[in-house]
């Protein structure tokens, strides 16, 4: 009884899908400006630590919500484009509930037009 084979030991490259995020945060009033900075030098070093880039940052400064999160009325919005890999997805959201100073995000994924 003779077995041959001809399998070759090959190796496969998990390809990383990458997909294209929007991320809305507020971040608590009560920080100064330089605070409120280093909260979203946090999110993008977040982002980079996961394989992914943060394509645009704007920060949209000091608004007033139209109703109370975490008891606070007015936050710093900032709303930053991103790539990230699909599967840090879960691993993101996480991390950004982690950081006390985001009252809330809002995180999407931007369909391709």
């Amino acid at each position: 009884f003779v077995i041959s084979s001809n399998m070759q030991n090959t190796k496969t490259v998990k390809e990383i899908k990458m997909g294209k995020y929007e991320l809305l945060s507020a971040i608590k009033p009560n920080l100064d400006n330089d605070e409120a900075d280093k909260v979203v030098t946090k999110i993008e070093e977040t982002v980079q630590n996961l394989g992914g880039n943060v394509i645009d940052t704007e920060k949209m400064g000091r608004k007033k919500s139209a109703y109370d999160v975490q008891g606070y009325r007015d936050s710093y919005f900032v709303v930053q484009k991103m790539n990230l890999p699909e599967d840090k997805v879960v691993d993101f959201k996480r991390q950004l509930r982690l950081n006390e100073n985001i009252l809330r995000t809002i995180f999407t994924k931007v369909k391709k037009a």
